[in-house]
């Protein structure tokens, strides 16, 4: 059995494409969502929509099944767990951690669905596509070829090359017009552009993260842990940055009156 892991990404979705484009063998698609609550997803609202209503009905038009896995714990769940050891023992864990780009999300919602459906009996000798570019070279190091296979790395695609297909095949995110990664909502690891979109097109989301920074019972206030960063914080900055932008406008269309 021949079987993708896909994201969704540039990457994984572009592997799915070559796969098709060059009959290579493929039975199965995997996908692991992250639930933000029981609710809802994890996913940007537009990224998801494009999983959903665009991505799986068009590999499924190609004759590709897709499975979707969902671990019982949330973020919710995460968030809210409360330490049992350590200084901050019947404090809530609050935001994840996020060392070197990676983040307890990872670790807690995403990985052990993988792990579960691979641990399957009839899963378990599956041969693994997976979606590593040619310009990842220390990512490519942990394949071995055999069980676990880059069809980017076999056609000889970069990262940039990936993106390229996905457009022609009209398979590209729309998350890559304000960032060149997909995440989590709430990720710690968010860039700037990220987290901008989400304040500016999904304020009932971002005021969830405001409300959830304000319990009085949890281990660390911050949003991003490592650099000290309240999600208000980032907020009252996008509010003034828009002030500014507003007094600009003004001040521009004053000139043209003038003139």
């Amino acid at each position: 059995m021949y079987v993708a892991s896909c994201s969704f990404g540039k990457d994984s979705v572009a592997q799915v494409i070559l796969a098709h484009i060059h009959n290579e063998p493929l039975d199965l698609i995997i996908y692991s969502e992250v639930m933000f609550d029981k609710e809802i997803s994890a996913e940007l609202p537009e990224h998801r929509d494009f999983i959903y209503n665009t991505a799986i009905p068009k590999f499924e038009d190609w004759g590709y099944r897709v499975e979707v896995v969902r671990s019982e714990r949330t973020f919710q769940d995460c968030f809210y767990r409360k330490r049992i050891r350590g200084k901050n023992i019947g404090k809530y864990v609050g935001f994840p951690l996020a060392v070197g780009g990676k983040c307890d999300v990872n670790r807690d919602c995403k990985l052990p669905p993988i792990k579960q459906f691979y641990n399957r009996k009839e899963i378990k000798e599956a041969i693994q596509y997976i979606g590593i570019a040619i310009d990842e070279p220390k990512r490519l190091e942990r394949l071995d070829g055999k069980t676990k296979i880059s069809l980017l790395a076999k056609y000889g695609l970069s990262e940039n090359d990936a993106k390229e297909l996905c457009e022609k095949y009209g398979l590209l995110s729309p998350l890559y017009k304000f960032t060149q990664r997909g995440g989590c909502f709430f990720c710690p690891n968010a860039r700037e552009g990220e987290l901008r979109n989400l304040y500016d097109k999904h304020k009932e989301l971002w005021e969830r993260l405001i409300e959830m920074e304000k319990e009085p019972n949890l281990c660390s206030p911050y949003f991003r842990n490592i650099s000290k960063e309240k999600l208000s914080d980032i907020g009252e900055k996008f509010y003034w940055q828009d002030q500014q932008m507003t007094v600009f406008d003004y001040l521009k269309g004053e000139e043209n009156i003038d003139k």
